[in-house]
């Protein structure tokens, strides 16, 4: 009779276990595979995403805008020089060009277009110098720029800082974004982990060719690269001899100036180091390689 009261008692504390238990085991998986409301409809509604480490010149807010499918990387490079590459680069979704480099007189060989330029430090200046070009005729272009901290510092209103304050006042429908000191770290550390050196150490500087591609990489589903040469190049036999920038004739030679800040001990521009890593990257990522052709490795 003890074992019969003994059984029962055990089916009736497992009835009970399951009742609680089961429920509970059912609505997990619900909560989890359910984002919070609105955010998964908002952003499939927009396709607007929010990217960190890029802050807006004076709010601070981060980046927010849609994906690019298609994008065109135009090189200041005199290898554009009579490419006939205008119209080609003006096809793609979004176009990005490089510190100070102009469409005009150039058109042809470099399009019109510039949905996005990503500027240096240095070359503020010299955009300073051509406002009613670089600013005033050109107000659907987001500009990015990238510098160390005593010059871009917010708080303490670093030098390019207060001149970006400046032309925000004269032209207030510019999108102008700044990199923030964590994404310029971040920046040295993707270098350090391609190469296996520290930046600062080796006596390297970032070009703005870097900071293009890795914002590239975010913003663009497939990339095509115009005038940029392989890290090779140079170094063959028969290269062509072309201008450092496509709008500076007869000044820099490319190679020469490639090859000088590559052995160069201190303050140099390691591009052709930077172009073996953009060769790799174009394994992980759609990037292809235009005028110049070549293939990622």
């Amino acid at each position: 009779m003890k074992a019969l009261v003994g059984l029962f008692l055990t089916l009736v504390c497992a009835v009970v276990v399951a009742i609680v238990l089961v429920p509970l085991c059912y609505r997990a998986p619900v909560q989890l595979c359910c984002p919070a409301p609105g955010m998964r409809d908002s952003r499939t509604a927009s396709g607007v995403r929010s990217f960190q480490g890029y802050s807006r010149v004076p709010d601070g807010k981060p980046l927010e805008r849609a994906l690019c499918q298609r994008c065109a990387i135009v090189s200041s490079s005199g290898q554009m020089l009579g490419s006939q590459l205008g119209q080609a680069i003006d096809g793609q979704e979004c176009v990005l060009r490089m510190n100070h480099a102009p469409t005009a007189g150039y058109e042809q060989d470099v399009g019109t277009r510039c949905t996005i330029r990503v500027v240096s430090h240095t070359s503020v200046p010299l955009l300073l110098r051509n406002q009613p070009y670089f600013f005033q005729q050109s107000q659907d272009t987001v500009y990015f720029i990238w510098g160390p901290s005593k010059k871009m510092d917010r708080e303490k209103m670093g030098p390019t800082y207060q001149a970006l304050l400046k032309v925000m006042e004269k032209y207030p429908q510019m999108q102008i974004y700044t990199l923030t000191e964590e994404k310029m770290t971040y920046c040295d550390d993707v270098f350090q982990n391609e190469t296996g050196k520290n930046r600062m150490k080796s006596g390297s500087f970032l070009s703005t060719g870097w900071f293009t591609m890795i914002l590239a990489m975010e913003l663009c589903e497939q990339i095509s690269v115009f005038g940029m040469v392989s890290d090779s190049y140079c170094r063959e036999q028969n290269h062509s001899s072309v201008p450092y920038h496509y709008f500076e004739k007869g000044r820099l030679d490319e190679c020469r100036t490639y090859l000088m800040h590559e052995q160069a001990r201190h303050a140099g521009h390691r591009f052709i180091t930077e172009k073996a890593i953009f060769s790799r990257w174009a394994k992980r990522k759609k990037i292809i390689f235009n005028h110049p052709s070549w293939a990622g490795r």
